[in-house]
Order: C-alpha cells, then sequence, then structure tokens
C-alpha cells in the first residue's frame, strides 16, 4: 500500500524567535513529511531562518492568515495536511495521532484540541479563556456540533477537504470558518487533545483580541445566516411579526370600541412590518432550497476530489 504523502503547512508573520525550533521539531516527529513555511510579509529573519532549518519556504503577499491559508491549501499536494502555527505553542508529537485519524479513519479535520488540557493555565491572556469557551458554545449549540475547540491553530486535514473548502475570511476568522464549513458538509471531524504552551519570552501575538474576537462572532452570524438562511429569515420574520401585532393589536381595541382609527401611523408601520415579515419568511424558505442544493452540488465535488488524488 502507498504510504501517505504528509505535509506540514506553517503560516508566519514576524516569527524569527520561534520558526526553527518548529519546523526543526516537526522534522524530527515527521522525517518523511514536506514542510513548507508561508511567509505573510514579515520584517525579520523567519522566512530565511525557515530555510535554514530545512523548510521550502514560499511567500503571500496578501496579509491576513485567511489569505495565507488559500494560496497553501491551492498550491500543496497530499494525502494528509497538518496546520500549525510558528509561534511554538504547539507540540509536533501529536501530529501522528491527528495524522492517524486522517489516514486511518478517513476523518476530514481533526480538531488539535487546546481547551480540554493545558490552555486555560499556559494562555496568560484571560480574555481569550472566556471568548474561546464562548465561541464554542455558541457554535456547538447553534450547529448541534461537538467540536472542543473552535479557534485552535493546529489542525490535521484530508485531501478532500482541503481542495472543496472555499475560504472566504481574510483574517483569524479562517479558524471558525474552517470549523462551520467542515459542521455544515457533514464531514467526518475528530478532536484530539493537545498539550498548550504560551509563547516564549520575545515571542508576540498578532490577534488583536477585541477587533478579531468580533470578527469572529460576524463570521459566526454571516456563516449561520448562510449555512441555515431558514432559521435565520424566519427568526427575523418571527421578531418583525411580533411588532406588527403589538402596533396592530391597541389600533384594533380603539377601532372596536369606537369604529374609529385614530392611530394612522401606528396602523402604517404595523402593515410595513407584516409585509416584512412575509418577505424575510418566504426569503428563508427559498434560500433553504438553494442551500440544500449547494449541498448535493458539494458531494460531487468530493467525489470529484477523491478521484482526482487516485489518479
Amino acid at each position: 500500500m502507498k504510504k501517505a504523502e504528509i505535509a506540514v503547512l506553517i503560516p508566519c508573520y514576524n516569527e524569527e524567535v520561534t520558526i526553527s525550533k518548529v519546523v526543526k521539531d516537526f522534522k524530527k516527529v515527521l522525517p518523511t513529511a514536506k514542510i513548507y513555511v508561508y511567509d505573510n510579509n514579515s520584517t525579520d529573519k523567519t522566512a530565511a531562518l525557515a530555510k535554514a532549518a530545512g523548510a521550502e519556504v514560499r511567500y503571500e503577499h496578501q496579509q491576513g492568515k485567511g489569505n495565507v491559508l488559500r494560496r497553501m491549501f491551492r498550491e500543496v499536494d497530499a494525502d494528509c495536511y497538518i496546520l500549525v502555527d510558528g509561534d511554538d505553542t504547539y507540540p509536533a508529537e501529536a501530529a501522528p495521532e491527528m495524522i492517524k485519524a486522517v489516514v486511518e479513519h478517513g476523518a476530514d479535520m481533526v480538531v488539535g484540541d487546546r481547551l480540554s488540557s493545558t490552555y486555560a493555565k499556559e494562555n496568560k491572556r484571560k480574555f481569550h479563556n472566556f471568548g474561546n469557551k464562548l465561541v464554542q458554545g455558541i457554535i456547538n449549540k447553534a450547529f448541534h456540533a461537538k467540536i472542543k475547540d473552535v479557534m485552535t491553530g493546529y489542525r490535521a486535514f484530508s485531501y478532500q477537504f482541503v481542495k472543496t473548502f472555499p475560504v472566504l475570511s481574510k483574517g483569524f476568522e479562517i479558524e471558525t470558518e474552517m470549523t462551520l464549513h467542515a459542521v455544515d458538509k457533514n464531514m467526518q471531524i475528530e478532536n484530539v487533545v493537545v498539550e498548550y504552551r504560551d509563547r516564549p519570552a520575545g515571542s508576540r501575538s498578532k490577534l488583536n483580541t477585541i477587533p478579531d474576537g468580533m470578527r469572529v462572532l460576524w463570521t459566526i452570524v454571516r456563516l449561520f445566516r448562510d449555512y441555515k438562511p431558514g432559521f435565520f429569515w424566519s427568526f427575523i420574520a418571527f421578531i418583525l411579526y411580533v411588532i406588527a401585532a403589538a402596533l396592530f393589536i391597541p389600533v384594533l381595541v380603539d377601532f372596536t370600541r369606537t369604529g374609529l382609527v385614530a392611530r394612522f401611523p401606528s396602523l402604517m408601520v404595523s402593515g410595513v412590518s407584516a409585509i416584512l415579515g412575509t418577505l424575510c419568511l418566504f426569503t428563508g424558505i427559498i434560500l433553504k432550497s438553494i442551500v440544500r442544493s449547494n449541498r448535493r452540488d458539494f458531494e460531487f465535488k468530493l467525489q470529484q476530489a477523491a478521484q482526482s488524488r487516485k489518479k
């Protein structure tokens, strides 16, 4: 049986403090894997140090992790992909178990679960702990999923996932997008608990807690709208119907009592709200049908990706 080709993908921006160690650790644990470092406009020695450590260095000039992943997924072919940050916060020793889940168990995405191990203790930014738990809870509740760590930067993917995943996000919200895509498309997801260690001295996080956190939450709303339009638009329709009823009932009470309509503005706003609610309701029904059709088309894309890898 042909041995699986493994690619280690490391997106980097100004990681000269840690990149050499990350590359060397993965070369030691996965000696047959091809290691790619994609430099994203670093102003330090990241690219040179990665190359000296034995990685193949490539470049993405559009700033943002999502842009880097788009380039990686487009250019690299392998049976299994390991995606890891270049900040030395994830252990290379966990990679073989993640690869096994893809190659032997048929998983499409393997989540390196930090939250079930040392993340809360090692991470010094307490708001990040709260934010990770919040996002995890929202997604698992809204999408009926069992994802242990939505925001982790340590994952493994199948060839089919990489070649059929449409990268739309530009920045750190890409992790949320990948997770929701896999959940929505009923792809096989497995969780592997990994140890987490905080960045070493001299290494600085590129994540801006509040702005990037808001972008992640907006991504959840946007993807919920795209993946579950029936529920999304029905909920808005319900709110509009409630507003319409709240405005119409007092007008109706006055009319039955006096035979006169004294609140024309309320009546007009009520009517407009009811009409908008009906439009939202039918929008959700139509979009739900389109999403169902898109899911069928996606299954054919998965089959085509699987066939192309076998050739």
